[in-house]
């Protein structure tokens, strides 16, 4: 990416993330409560001040009124929460056809989710992952670190066509099961598409490891141009992992029709693997409006967690 583009990038992500913080700000706040008593915004109990150790800014006028003595209120402490997001820089991210590239959605979403978990002690680290050169960007607290990884993201050299593939999917997950023990989100934001024929599904086993100790969220992005193979006379097409090119003729509907079923199968297969390892799943498409589109998972997310308590 030029200097101009990137600048055109950064001025664009800030403009968004105005949008993401009106339309995201708390709704994933309050899902994850602490084990402690403690500053925190959920109440837990009211109880006698003792001086000295109470906050007399927590104090409970109402109770201290009826009372007559003073009462101050508890909370349930909410735990500083480390975040990771697993980031696809593979060779077929660098692809799309509507109001971004697939790479654009997954810095958007890594946008998405700094708001999302921008509390005080919260940290988000990200490891890029699937080209030639993995990177990882530690955890760090507040909007300056946050700001600073976004300008790292979009300034990421892309991956050639048919250079060498990087870490896989699986691989990514199992180090990060491995080495972040402590638990806390997870998100996985990549196109879900096999480099190689070996890789197919290879990440069900790891990312359900991966589930069992953390909230695990899966986004997969996507182009609509990639579900529907146009109508447009011979087409040369570019495996963007290995470089190779195949002659296509578009014009025949039979594969037009085998094309379509091939990825609706595909897609079908992938959204039960991910409900079966355990992970919440959310599509994004980069022609949609994908802020709402996460807006209205984490609703339904959230209605489902309250659910399954009131259950127990």
């Amino acid at each position: 990416m030029t200097a101009p583009d990137l600048g055109a990038a950064e001025r664009a992500l800030r403009v968004q993330e105005l949008a993401i913080r009106r339309r995201l700000d708390g709704l994933l706040h309050g899902d994850r409560l602490g084990r402690r008593t403690g500053p925190g915004t959920e109440l837990d109990d009211v109880r006698p001040y003792q001086p000295a150790q109470d906050d007399v800014r927590r104090m409970d006028w109402n109770v201290t009124a009826r009372s007559g003595e003073p009462h101050v209120r508890a909370s349930i402490a909410e735990p500083d929460l480390t975040t990771w997001v697993l980031v696809d820089a593979s060779a077929s991210m660098d692809f799309g056809t509507a109001v971004m590239e697939k790479r654009d959605l997954a810095v958007a979403v890594v946008a998405g989710v700094l708001a999302l978990t921008d509390r005080p002690g919260n940290r988000l680290g990200v490891h890029l992952v699937g080209g030639a050169v993995p990177r990882t960007f530690p955890p760090r607290p507040g909007r300056p670190a946050g700001r600073l990884l976004l300008r790292e993201l979009l300034a990421a050299p892309r991956t050639p066509h048919g250079a060498a593939p990087g870490l896989d999917l699986a691989t990514a997950l199992e180090r990060l099961h491995r080495e972040q023990r402590r638990p806390g989100l997870r998100v996985v934001v990549s196109d879900l598409l096999p480099r190689t024929p070996d890789e197919r599904m290879g990440w069900v086993v790891p990312l359900r490891r991966l589930a069992a100790r953390h909230d695990v969220i899966a986004v997969e992005v996507t182009d609509r141009r990639e579900a529907v193979l146009p109508d447009v006379g011979p087409l040369t097409l570019v495996d963007p992992e290995s470089g190779r090119t195949t002659r296509v003729r578009t014009g025949d509907r039979r594969l037009r029709e085998r094309y379509a079923r091939a990825v609706a199968e595909h897609r079908a297969a992938t959204a039960f693997a991910l409900r079966s390892a355990g992970a919440d799943h959310v599509v994004l498409r980069t022609d949609r409006d994908w802020v709402g589109d996460v807006a209205r998972f984490l609703a339904v997310r959230r209605r489902t967690a309250r659910h399954r308590r009131s259950v127990r």
